[in-house]
Order: structure tokens, then sequence, then C-alpha cells
């Protein structure tokens, strides 16, 4: 009976592509995996393979003396990530990172509340099109439109001279390492750029989380006598958190491992993607670039273990 609806459905056709035709119809799952091995192919090919080479240059070595790669497999390149210059160079990567991502989520989180809760119709659009606009534009265009920004003939400055807030811009400029010359050249400006250019990636993800968090539970919480703030910290907060750990993984890896924000709004002292092109271009040291490469990609490793567990990834 099957055989005589499936010819009636599908009647036999002539020739090689007829033939084919015929055959994924039958076999969905043959069509479904001939599809799926290429993108499968270049991810294990290119992408992993990559990854592989990548952390198989970091056991080698330099011969201190002739310069020329060592490919016995050693831990010593790793050693020397814990020079105190090498190191240094981590912490204070590891430490931006944090702190970008810490000063997103306390800027994304009243943004997110009120396209959540309050935006409807044309200001939602109106939301989602601010957020998304400068994803839209260039990433090197926005970054050097915030050096001139922060410049000292920038605009910024000449706003705190018109407010007679010169003082207060200097006091700043003069707190001790994150401090500079200007902001363009200080750790203060590379830490406005970064919230700036990665903000949107922490408003969306927390907005996602809060448009799942039930109305009537706010409204439970304020009828049984609890005061905003204590609804926020154990009602909406807890909630909304797996949107800010989900948010908090594309900030905190970018910031990890961006090279061109500290190379052009910054100071001279390096983070790890400045680390890299150092070792691997102007020092010719593959294989300690190869380790710093390492060190984003285990600290994310754990991370995402971590942000995991604690269910964030739902709310991706």
């Amino acid at each position: 009976m099957s055989e005589v609806a499936t010819t009636s459905i599908l009647p036999g056709r002539g020739g090689v592509m007829g033939r084919l035709s015929d055959l994924f119809w039958r076999r969905p799952n043959l069509l479904l995996l001939l599809m799926l091995v290429p993108p499968v192919l270049w991810l294990g090919i290119i992408y992993i393979g990559s990854l592989i080479a990548l952390l198989l240059q970091s056991f080698f070595s330099i011969d201190e003396f002739s310069g020329m790669i060592n490919y016995e497999l050693t831990l010593s390149t790793y050693g020397q990530l814990l020079n105190p210059a090498n190191f240094d160079i981590i912490v204070r990567t590891v430490l931006m990172a944090a702190v970008v991502t810490l000063a997103s989520a306390v800027l994304a989180f009243p943004i997110a509340y009120y396209a959540a809760r309050y935006a409807t119709g044309k200001w939602k659009a109106f939301f989602y099109l601010g957020v998304m606009l400068p994803l839209w534009s260039s990433y090197l265009v926005k970054v050097y439109a915030w050096k001139l920004i922060l410049a000292k003939e920038g605009i910024l400055t000449w706003a705190f001279d018109k407010l007679h807030l010169t003082w207060l811009l200097d006091a700043i400029l003069a707190i001790p390492v994150i401090g500079g010359n200007s902001l363009s050249i200080s750790y203060i400006g590379t830490f406005l750029v970064f919230v700036y250019v990665w903000l949107p990636f922490m408003i969306l993800p927390v907005q996602a989380a809060l448009e799942r968090v039930p109305g009537n539970l706010i409204e439970a919480s304020g009828d049984l006598g609890a005061r905003p703030n204590q609804t926020f910290r154990h009602v909406l907060l807890p909630l909304a958190l797996p949107g800010i750990i989900a948010g908090s993984i594309f900030t905190f890896s970018l910031t990890l491992g961006d090279y061109i924000i500290p190379q052009i709004v910054g100071s001279s002292r390096l983070f790890i993607g400045q680390a890299v092109y150092a070792q691997q271009g102007t020092a010719g040291n593959v294989p300690l670039a190869a380790a710093f490469s390492v060190v984003p990609i285990v600290i994310m490793g754990v991370y995402l273990w971590a942000a995991k567990r604690m269910g964030a990834f739902d709310a991706l």
C-alpha cells in the first residue's frame, strides 16, 4: 500500500538528476548529511585545525642564540608568561575586561528594563534602531571618532572648558596608572571606548531576559509589602542574571582579545592583543605569541563553562 502511495505521489523520473531527486526525497537524512558536510569540513579543517596549530606552536620555544624556533615540545614558553612583564599584560587585560563588563551591565540594565517593560510600538522599534545602528557603522570609524573626541583639542575637552570644569578633567587625568596627558592616551579613554563599542552586546541579552520576567511577579512582590529595592534584589535581578551573564560573555571576550582599541586609544602599556602582534611581528617570537593567544581561550573556556552552569545560554 505504501509503495502504491509513494508511486502516485512521486512518479519515477529518468536521468541522473531525477534518480537523485527520488533518492533524496525517500532519504531526507542523506540530503541533510550532504548539506552538513561542507560547513563541518570548513569548521573542522579551517577553524579547529588552526586552533590545534596555534596550541601546538605554543609548546615550541625560541633558541636564545640563533633566534630560530626549536620544535621540541616544552612548557618553557608558558613559563615565560609568568615573567613580571608578561604577567602584567595578562592581569591588565583581564582587569580591563572585567571593569568594562561591569560598567556595561550597569549601563545596560536600566535601558533594557525600560525597553522590556515600558516601550511599545514605535518606541520599541526606535529602541532597537538606536541599539543596532552603531553596530552597522565601521568599527574603525567609531574608534577613530572617539580618538578625536577624547583628544586634547577634542569636543570633550572643549565642553569641560566651557563648563569651567577643566580642574575636574585635570584631576581625573592626574590619577596614577589610569590617567595620562589626555583622555585619548589613557586607560580611562580606552575604557570609555570599550564600553561604547560593546554596550549593544550587553543590552540585547539583558532586554531579552527581562522580557521573560512575568509582570505579575513584580506586582505580587509589591503586594506582599516588598520595597522597590527589595523587589529588584530578590526578584528582578536573579531572573535577569542569565541575560547579564550572556551579555558579559560578549563584552568580556571581545575586550579580552581586542587589538585595535588599545592600539589606537590608550597608553603605551600593552594588552594581550598587542603583545601577540609584537611577539610574532617585531620580536619574531611565534611560540610566545601563540602562548599569549591561548590565554584568552583558556579564560573564556572556564568562563563559558561557569556561564552554562548558571543558565546564561538560555538568554542568548
